[in-house]
């Protein structure tokens, strides 16, 4: 799949999920106010913080789509890579604010105040919430496993913290609503510990994308594909000095390798030629490969 095949495929994936979230949003809000719970309330803001990540990746796949250029010539993927870093912090900001919105009214019952029963509607629409979000989850992360956008997965977890969140927000609802005025706590207490799940997500996100930006390689396990795939391809050809990393939804690998010194030029292009193949069929077609050829007279044992 092409760089705008699978943009144009990530974007209706993305669009969709926008949708169904926006009205899932408005019918929380409404919900959580005719059915007086903080905690569904709380449960909005979090659906309304996925619409609005849904935003910011339609934008970076517009972005990440674009082919490599003068100024960028490792390609846009970057993007995508800005875009997983935004989500990641709009959910820290989430659950930060729920957290601060459940213990405020945890404390608020404690100096002697109220907090009013909620309504059996907020209770029956965190029902719904957690089916809708769950199928959402596991759509977004199905078609970002397939193209590999680590933005469309990082939104598939986004759906994930909310389904999380409505699952905490339908206890506290239940418990409040079942047990009677005395354990209306339950609602708040609900809502903080979902802001600790979605805290848990973002940190998460958060991390991969700074490894990301920083080009963390992508492992000892790549590096030994990579040595073994250049063996198979060219029984004689010895893969070293491997440097890789990650750019959005592709890979970047540069390596050199040894070759024998009787081969022609024209010998040693093809090989290398089939290597690159090779890899990009292991790594993904838009993998960037750049290949050092060195006779084998100077590998010598240290």
């Amino acid at each position: 799949m092409n760089l705008q095949a699978r943009s144009s495929y990530a974007r209706e994936i993305t669009v969709k999920g926008m949708l169904i979230n926006t009205i899932l949003c408005a019918v929380k809000f409404a919900a959580g106010i005719w059915g007086r719970s903080s905690a569904m309330v709380a449960d909005a803001v979090h659906s309304l913080s996925d619409s609005l990540t849904d935003i910011v990746v339609l934008v970076s796949l517009k972005f990440s789509a674009q082919p490599a250029d003068q100024e960028h010539a490792y390609g846009h993927g970057r993007f995508e890579t800005l875009a997983t870093l935004i989500i990641a912090v709009a959910l820290a900001a989430v659950g930060i604010k729920i957290l601060y919105n459940g213990i405020s009214d945890i404390v608020r019952l404690a100096e002697g105040g109220q907090i009013v029963r909620p309504h059996a509607v907020a209770l029956w629409t965190a029902f719904i919430s957690i089916l809708v979000k769950e199928w959402l989850y596991r759509y977004t992360l199905k078609a970002a496993k397939q193209i590999g956008s680590s933005a469309l997965e990082a939104n598939a977890w986004h759906h994930r913290s909310d389904a999380m969140s409505s699952i905490g927000t339908l206890l506290g609802i239940s418990g409040a609503y079942f047990l009677g005025s005395k354990w209306t706590v339950l609602d708040p207490l609900a809502a903080v510990i979902v802001s600790f799940f979605i805290l848990e997500v973002s940190w998460n996100i958060l991390k991969g994308s700074v490894q990301e930006v920083l080009d963390k390689s992508l492992g000892a396990q790549a590096e030994a594909s990579i040595v073994q795939i250049c063996r198979q391809t060219e029984p004689e050809a010895r893969a070293h000095h491997i440097k890789t990393r990650k750019i959005g939804g592709y890979a970047c690998l540069e390596l050199h390798v040894y070759l024998p010194d009787a081969w022609n030029l024209k010998r040693v292009h093809d090989a290398t030629d089939k290597m690159e193949q090779a890899l990009q069929t292991r790594f993904g077609p838009q993998t960037l490969v750049t290949i050092h050829p060195e006779p084998l007279s100077l590998d010598k044992p240290r």
